[in-house]
């Protein structure tokens, strides 16, 4: 059973459109994560995205049946920043868990504490593994468009 997103935030959770980035930051973290903030800013493009993540990550499962799996905004932040950062799973797991503004984008209030959701790398890696190279090469085109679309505003 997948959920697109949780749509109840937990007591502390920063809304994703409210996380504060540090615009001096050379990093690239907080560069991946400004484009997903960006991203879920849009409506019409996040509904797009959710679609195809629907089509291609939950298709064939049962939506009243089994345990709730990893909802479809995390496995695609998670996706997202694993192929930015091109980095292993491990790594992946290690920012799931510990970095705040990861955390925050997750849908999560911050910083981990005791009884906080903890990642696991085989969690992790079942789930982000569903992303298949079709259905990003899918997201990337909306992704695209929307990035288009921003810099023609811009332009104006």
């Amino acid at each position: 059973m997948r959920v697109v997103m949780e749509a109840q935030r937990a007591f502390g959770q920063v809304p994703i459109e409210e996380i504060k980035f540090d615009p001096r930051s050379r990093d690239d973290i907080p560069v991946v994560l400004r484009g997903l903030r960006s991203i879920y800013k849009n409506a019409k493009t996040r509904e797009k995205i959710f679609e195809l993540l629907e089509a291609g990550v939950a298709s064939g499962v049962s939506h009243k049946l089994g345990r709730p799996g990893m909802d479809l905004w995390r496995i695609f932040v998670l996706g997202v920043v694993k192929q930015a950062l091109n980095c292993d799973y491990d790594r992946l797991t290690h920012m799931a868990n510990y970095d705040k503004l990861l955390r925050q984008m997750l849908g999560h209030d911050g910083w981990r504490e005791e009884g906080d959701p903890e990642y696991h790398v085989q969690t992790i890696l079942d789930n982000v593994s569903l992303l298949s190279e079709e259905l990003l090469g899918k997201i990337n085109a909306v992704v695209v468009e929307h990035g288009h679309a921003k810099l023609t505003k811009k332009a104006r």
